[in-house]
């Protein structure tokens, strides 16, 4: 049984004033099994820590992955605000575009993203970038959009990143930073803790003719490899992110196959990729996912994109005494726009089976396409899409 003291200093509201011979009574309040703050509220009692542990003594981590997230708008050639528009019909919360994936990302233990653009004020545009049809800006508060929603860390080396400048790239990660996500790019990596295990991210852009002196494939072949191994040997779980491939290509280049599978051969236990706006197999290579092309996920880059459909992928990683294994994945087909006939930037679990079987036709189509090219056959890939856990 606990007990409160509970002094009332203002007796002088309500009792005759002390003289100098009595000195101020004090008076004892004894209250049984609740505790009171200096207002006279209850203090609830601290509840019970959950437990990191299984049953089993183990850990499990679950984590998402998603493609393209894009907010803004673009000073480009192609000016527009369609992010704006939509925004001033939710009232100027930007919050509302995940609402319908808002419980999903706040249920696991970390989701990543790939944020295509800058959060930034400058209006500066580079030379290089002059003619660029899309360069994608939203103000550096904007950053919130992300772990209000269950968003932790973002990957930020893509062919956007840079729209604005060194500066505003500066920009970006400073907003970043100040709103607690945990990003990467070719030359930081990002490290995100949970549940007391260390997960080390890092990101590269693969696209030979976006950036010709340092961000080609032939260039990166080696510094893939010798991260990851530098990384390996100091966190559990290395996650490695790649902007690669060709835009609206549905199955991978030989290149990128290559690339993905040197990740994992130098001990990446999870290969992230996108860039083409189209969703692309997966491979299962020596135990490790190679998720090609993730396609979009929120993104304003386009009022109504060809294709919408898309899927966020899910994976779970257990520790058990000291060891990391997988422990499978599941997909969650979405549309990237909760509208049919344009794109609200509203990602939406799919509902109805023959919108499902269209995303799991897609896939096992382009795993076949891929097929009749020699040199990009998917050999490792997934011959079935969970949607459920197995466990």
């Amino acid at each position: 049984m606990r007990k409160l003291l509970a002094c009332l200093l203002l007796l002088c509201l309500t009792l005759p004033c002390a003289t100098a011979e009595e000195p101020e009574e004090e008076l004892y309040i004894e209250v049984e099994d609740v505790m009171l703050d200096e207002d006279g509220n209850e203090i609830p009692e601290e509840s019970e820590p959950v437990s990191i542990f299984e049953e089993d003594g183990s850990i499990l981590l679950t984590m998402t992955f998603t493609g393209d997230f894009t907010i803004g708008k673009s000073t480009g050639r192609d000016r527009f605000d369609y992010f704006g528009d939509e925004l001033a019909q939710h009232d100027g919360d930007i919050n509302y575009t995940m609402d319908n994936m808002r419980a999903i990302l706040q249920a696991d233990d970390m989701t990543l993203v790939n944020f295509e653009g800058t959060l930034t004020n400058s209006t500066y545009i580079p030379a290089n970038k002059k003619e660029n049809h899309f360069l994608f800006s939203a103000p550096p508060e904007w950053a919130s959009i992300l772990p209000d929603n269950g968003i932790e860390c973002a990957s930020l080396e893509n062919n956007h990143v840079m729209d604005h400048g060194e500066e505003a790239y500066e920009d970006t990660k400073a907003a970043l930073r100040e709103a607690g996500v945990v990003y990467s790019n070719s030359t930081e990596m990002g490290v995100y803790t949970c549940k007391g295990i260390d997960i080390c991210m890092l990101s590269y852009l693969c696209i030979d003719r976006y950036d010709k002196s340092v961000g080609g494939y032939a260039t990166l072949y080696d510094k893939v490899a010798a991260d990851i191994r530098a990384a390996k040997e100091l966190y559990p779980i290395v996650i490695a992110s790649f902007h690669w491939g060709n835009e609206k290509d549905y199955f991978p280049t030989e290149r990128q196959i290559r690339m993905g599978r040197l990740a994992v051969d130098s001990g990446a236990d999870l290969v992230i990729g996108h860039h083409s706006h189209r969703m692309n197999p997966i491979e299962c290579y020596k135990g490790v996912y190679i998720c090609y092309s993730l396609g979009n996920f929120c993104f304003a880059g386009h009022k109504k994109p060809d294709d919408m459909t898309s899927f966020v992928f899910q994976t779970r990683f257990r520790e058990r005494n000291g060891e990391i294994t997988n422990e499978g994945f599941r997909i969650i087909p979405i549309r990237i726009s909760s509208l049919e006939k344009r794109n609200d930037f509203i990602p939406t679990p799919l509902e109805k089976a023959e919108h499902i079987d269209s995303v799991l036709t897609t896939l096992k189509q382009a795993t076949r396409d891929a097929g009749k090219k020699k040199a990009t056959t998917l050999t490792y890939a997934v011959e079935t899409y969970p949607l459920t856990w197995e466990n």
